[in-house]
């Protein structure tokens, strides 16, 4: 909780949820998480009046409160889509704890999906009116919360326990943070998010945005550090989003766009994996794309690593993706950079 900031939506103080995912030094014995909570997946299923209240969500490979592997890691930060959840990029963000980073994402209530409390309760999506004064606004909210949550990392890292509850943290969690090294990314809204809050914080050195329209004053000034755009054709973001061109024009270090091939828009989350399993009428909404989803998941899980690996690393030995030119992900294609 932010008692320093109103939430537009509740008029209370501002409360995000966050799942730190990071690797483990022992598991045994732990079940591991639900792709969702309770709570959260009955608000999602909701949404479609019935039509997939017969389907399984899946679990993950995250086990809750294990011990964390001794080492500092660099840490990146993880904004969603809109009126999407902070695991829906669960493929993307286990891969990378598993190369050794600390995945910190964040549910940004009533502009999120469904966000569920600890306490049992669930805040829903309050959906905004489309227009670009109220996404600008939406994502400005967003930026404030990832940048409190960068706040709160301080804390955990010098020792403390920044959860609203006070419940116990994992032990070694704090000893694993390596605050030096911070990157953001983001899906759709949550990539708009990523791009801003690099532009308001310097904490945060490197970002990524999959597939996102651009808002706020990024969009004219852009960054001096790293920056990564992907799309896909039905997006083509250079040619058709009006907010790309200027933020490309003032991107003064390393900059790229990629694409990846044969794509809708949600094939950057774990939706293109789930798809495939709910009935048809629901499928077609649910903006994926011919590409098959084992192929979306490798590819964009590839190049995200490999980005975050080339800056904060500095290992460019996987950065051959980054040129959409890598024989074992022949879906991801340079277009500019």
């Amino acid at each position: 909780m932010d008692p320093s900031r109103t939430d537009p939506w509740s008029g209370q103080p501002r409360e995000v949820m966050v799942t730190v995912t990071y690797p483990a030094a022992d598991v045994r014995g732990r079940s591991m998480m639900p792709w969702l909570p309770s709570g959260a997946e009955r608000a999602l299923k909701a949404r479609f009046g019935g039509a997939v209240d017969g389907y399984a969500l899946p679990t993950t490979h995250s086990s809750v409160g294990a011990p964390a592997r001794p080492g500092r890691r660099p840490v990146l930060i993880h904004s969603p889509g809109y009126n999407a959840d902070r695991t829906f990029n669960t493929l993307v963000i286990e891969e990378l704890a598993s190369w050794g980073y600390v995945v910190v994402a964040v549910d940004h209530p009533y502009d999120s999906g469904e966000v569920e409390f600890p306490d049992g309760r669930v805040v829903v999506n309050r959906p905004d009116d489309a227009s670009d004064r109220a996404r600008t606004a939406a994502v400005a909210v967003r930026a404030a919360d990832l940048r409190f949550v960068l706040d709160q990392l301080a804390v955990l890292e010098r020792g403390g326990n920044p959860d609203a509850e006070r419940r116990p943290l994992p032990r070694g969690l704090h000893r694993a943070l390596d605050l030096r090294r911070i990157g953001a990314f983001g899906h759709s809204r949550g990539g708009a998010a990523s791009a801003s809050v690099m532009h308001l914080d310097e904490r945060v050195r490197v970002g990524i945005d999959l597939d996102g329209a651009l808002y706020g004053p990024v969009v004219e000034h852009g960054l001096d550090r790293p920056f990564l755009l992907m799309d896909t054709v039905v997006h083509d973001g250079l040619n058709e989003d009006g907010s790309w061109p200027p933020f490309w024009a003032h991107l003064s270090d390393w900059h790229r766009c990629l694409r990846l091939a044969d794509a809708d828009h949600n094939c950057f989350t774990d939706i293109v994996a789930i798809a495939p399993q709910v009935p048809e009428p629901v499928r077609d909404t649910l903006q994926v794309g011919p590409i098959p989803a084992d192929r979306a998941v490798a590819g964009v899980r590839a190049t995200v690593r490999a980005f975050f690996d080339l800056h904060l690393r500095g290992r460019p030995d996987t950065g051959h993706v980054l040129w959409g030119a890598s024989s074992r992900h022949p879906e991801i294609g340079y277009i500019a950079g």
